[in-house]
Parts: C-alpha cells; sequence; structure tokens
C-alpha cells in the first residue's frame, strides 16, 4: 500500500536503495515462473498508456495469476513463452482469447492439441461496436423528430434490456418504433446474448447458425459483416460449450494494473515492471491519501 518514496522517507534509506531491495525481492519470488501446472490459459493485450503502449499477458485461469508478460502484442509477442512453456512440459488443454488473428495464429501453431475459446464477452462488445455504428448511421441520415428519437439513446440500446431502469423503457421503445433497421439489430444483440444459454452443443451451435441466417437476411451491413466474422470463429465460440472460460479475469486484473501505475514511479525499469506484474496477485494495491 505504500510508495517506493512513502517506504524511503520512513526507512531513511535512498529511494534508489529501497527501489533494488523491492527489486530484489521480487526477482527471487518471481523472476522465474513455474509453467508446468498450467493447464488452462488465458491471452490478452493491454494498453499502457502512449509510452509504454502494449503489453501482452498470459494468465493462469486456474488461480487467476499472471505468469508471462511480453511488450507487445500478437503472436510474436509470445515467442520466448512458447518454449518456456515446451520445457516446462505443461499439459495445456484449453486457451481463451479474443478474435485477434494473431494470437488464434500462434496457439495453433504451438499448441495444436489445446482447445481455442474465444471470449464471450468480447463477441458481445463486438455486436454492441455494430449496432452502435448502425445507430450513428441513422443518426446522420434522420432529420426532424427522427433524429431526436435515435440521437442520445447509445447507452440504452447497447445494455442489456434486463438492465435498462424501467422508466426509460419507453424512451427506447419509442426510437425503435420509428427506425426498422434498428429495431432489427436490436433485437439481433439481444438474442445473440442467449447462445451461452443454450442447454446443449447441438442447440448452440444450431442457434449460432440460425442467428448467423437471420444476420445475413436483415440486410444491415454491420449485422452481416459480424455474421461472417462469428461463421469464420465459430469452432471457438462453440469450444465454451465444454471449457467454459473467458477472459473476465483480466478486468479484475486491468484495474490492479491501473492503482499500481498510479501508484509508482518507479516502473520505468522494463524489468521492474514485469515483475511487479508478475506478484500482482499476491499483492495487495490499494491508493491511500
Amino acid at each position: 500500500m505504500m510508495t517506493v518514496t512513502d517506504l524511503a522517507e520512513v526507512t531513511g534509506l535512498g529511494w534508489d536503495t529501497v527501489k533494488s531491495i523491492i527489486k530484489a525481492r521480487l526477482e527471487q519470488g518471481y523472476g522465474h515462473p513455474r509453467l508446468g501446472h498450467l493447464r488452462r490459459l488465458s491471452i490478452d493485450e493491454i494498453y499502457f498508456g502512449r509510452r509504454k503502449k502494449f503489453y501482452t499477458l498470459v494468465i493462469d485461469l486456474d488461480t487467476g495469476q499472471i505468469v508471462w508478460v511480453a511488450k507487445g502484442k500478437g503472436g510474436e509477442a509470445l515467442r520466448p513463452f512458447w518454449r518456456a512453456l515446451r520445457l516446462s512440459r505443461a499439459k495445456i488443454e484449453a486457451v481463451a482469447m479474443d478474435m485477434s488473428a494473431g494470437y488464434w495464429a500462434a496457439v495453433l501453431e504451438h499448441l495444436p492439441e489445446a482447445a481455442i475459446v474465444f471470449d464471450r464477452f468480447h463477441i458481445i462488445k463486438l455486436v454492441n461496436e455494430k449496432l452502435n455504428n448502425l445507430r450513428q448511421e441513422m443518426v446522420r441520415e434522420a432529420t426532424g423528430p427522427m433524429k431526436q428519437a435515435v440521437k442520445g439513446i447509445r447507452y440504452l440500446l447497447l445494455m442489456r434490456r434486463e438492465n435498462v431502469a424501467e422508466e426509460k423503457l419507453p424512451r427506447l421503445d419509442e426510437a425503435l418504433k420509428h427506425n426498422e433497421p434498428l429495431f432489427t439489430g436490436y433485437l439481433l444483440k439481444e438474442a445473440l446474448g442467449l447462445l451461452w444459454e443454450q442447454p446443449t452443443y447441438g442447440q448452440m451451435r444450431s442457434f449460432l447458425h440460425e442467428w448467423c441466417a437471420w444476420a445475413d437476411g436483415s440486410g444491415i451491413r454491420q449485422m452481416r459483416q459480424l455474421a461472417k466474422t462469428l461463421l469464420i470463429h465459430k469452432s471457438g465460440i462453440l469450444s465454451w460449450w465444454k471449457h467454459r472460460i473467458n477472459n473476465g479475469r483480466m478486468e479484475g486484473i486491468n484495474n490492479k494494473i491501473k492503482t499500481l501505475l498510479r501508484q509508482t514511479y518507479g516502473l520505468r525499469d522494463e524489468r521492474y515492471l514485469v515483475l511487479r506484474l508478475l506478484s500482482l496477485h499476491n499483492s495487495r494495491q490499494e491508493l491511500l491519501g
């Protein structure tokens, strides 16, 4: 909970001395992550700002711990990880990721026996982006009262209907009533969320194909594009039925990382940053003040 500066003031030591002590301890405890026990992984990238840009993180889904950190994004960033994983003789069963072509190709190459599971939250985010793109198109093309009805409903439109406050439903329904393409896109968005609630693998597969046929037949450009994307990635989407994993743990880790970055100034040291991230699971990050 204390910064390096706080510790330096309390102990009377220099800032660099305190940081070196912490770094040495972190190196001892986390410098060589053990990978042999890994079975289910999550791979994702995190944006650290304009200076550091992107880092690729690999998470043990059974513990929630970051087990690998690499600067950059895409398959190239993971090359050292694959070598370490081979040496550890880990038996990886499944990997959760978004639909990034780079990560997908890398896992297919280096873990051909592992199931790839495309993150459901990424897919929901994607359909929301398509729907919002359609809304923006409607706003640009609409005039008069129609423009006002569609404008300013972004959050109501993207929120699951069951989560919309009852007093705000009339505003949403009024906008949808006068705009058929937006109404159809909204129904498609709501329906896609039911994909992961199907009771059997066969029903999940049938539901996905039926949804894509509906989206393609809707004539809505954004939804037709999404249907094509989902069919290309259908094996990884349907893998969820057996493995039930996603990148949801990354959200909690993101919050911890944001706290860490606000709290610490010594992270200009690349190795120190990596060690702090590897130790994050066993750390308690808290801002005081």
